[in-house]
């Protein structure tokens, strides 16, 4: 999960795995598998690193645990 803010301010916590793409028009818009839209104040770059973060800690943690 990762945790983003809505233009009007309100942050959300996201499924990281429903994400399909992100876009920045400028806008970044968020498009999920489910064909819902979220437009953050976040950038593309920042979503993409989020992602990264989460799934780097989804990793190491399974690997610590073998």
């Amino acid at each position: 999960m990762i945790e983003v803010t809505r233009l009007n301010g309100e942050e959300l916590i996201l499924n990281a795995e429903m994400i399909e793409t992100v876009e920045e028009t400028p806008d970044t818009v968020i498009r999920l598998t489910n064909g819902k839209k979220i437009i953050v104040k976040e950038s593309r770059q920042q979503v993409k690193n989020l992602v990264i973060s989460y799934k780097r800690e989804i990793f190491t943690n399974l690997i610590g645990r073998e």
